[in-house]
């Protein structure tokens, strides 16, 4: 069993910049992989970022590429999501989500543990 703790969200202006932080508690979190995925009002769920097991594998949603980063520090259970150049389009609840595996996930289906969300609002 893995838990899941969504941090760093907020109200920010458009082209700020936030860091997601998704800590993980329970097993070897560095057997996870992890992605981060986001859901605005009246819309589905969306891929935005994962990262592979031992972080050298990532992939990115095209509207997120080059302004979003994800990392992680396996020695502190912690993935992080570097948002830069934010824009309104951006707001959403975002969510960070884990599955045992060694390459990169993307669809939301494939993982098994997911955060409670954080919510990210950026203003026009």
């Amino acid at each position: 069993q893995v838990q899941l703790v969504e941090s760093g969200g907020g109200l920010v202006q458009a082209g700020d910049s936030l860091r997601l932080s998704c800590a993980a508690s329970g097993r070897t979190f560095s057997s996870y992989a992890v992605g981060w995925f986001r859901q605005s009002p009246g819309k589905e769920r969306e891929f935005v970022a994962a990262i592979n097991w031992i972080g050298g594998g990532t992939h990115y949603h095209d509207s997120v590429k080059g302004r979003f980063t994800i990392s992680r520090d396996n020695a502190k259970n912690t993935v992080y999501l570097q948002m830069n150049s934010l824009k309104p389009e951006d707001t959403a609840v975002y969510y960070c989500a884990a599955t045992m595996a060694v390459a990169v996930v993307i669809n939301s289906y494939e993982y098994d543990y997911w955060g409670q969300g954080t919510q990210v609002t950026v203003s026009s």
